[in-house]
């Protein structure tokens, strides 16, 4: 099993930036594939951005491509990068972590409880 808390969440205006962090513990962090995801007032949980076990691989929803960046470190961080941020960006953002290292349809097998992103306009 592992934990996932994640922070760097706030406020921000349209065209600025944030940096998500998840920190992990529990088992070894690299067993896992990591990801983000996100949920929006009244929409479901939809799938941001995902990282490979060893960061060699990355994928991203259309919507976050090219202002978004996933990555992680050696030891039990991973990170979201968000520039550009837009209104529709306000969401509840989820890091996750899969048991399998598929990133072309990632799946996640644990959750945290999530940090604010709000976007103003």
């Amino acid at each position: 099993q592992v934990q996932l808390v994640e922070s760097g969440g706030g406020l921000v205006q349209a065209g600025g930036s944030l940096r998500l962090s998840c920190a992990a513990s529990g088992r070894t962090f690299s067993r896992y594939a990591m990801g983000w995801f996100r949920q929006g007032p009244g929409k479901e949980r939809e799938f941001v951005a995902a990282i490979s076990r060893l960061g060699g691989r990355t994928s991203y929803a259309d919507s976050a491509k090219g202002r978004f960046t996933i990555s992680r470190d050696a030891k039990n961080t991973v990170y979201l990068q968000m520039n550009s941020l837009k209104p529709e960006d306000t969401a509840l953002y989820y890091c996750t972590a899969g048991d399998r290292d598929k990133l072309d349809a990632y799946e996640y097998n644990y959750s945290g409880q999530g940090t604010q992103v709000t976007v103003s306009s």
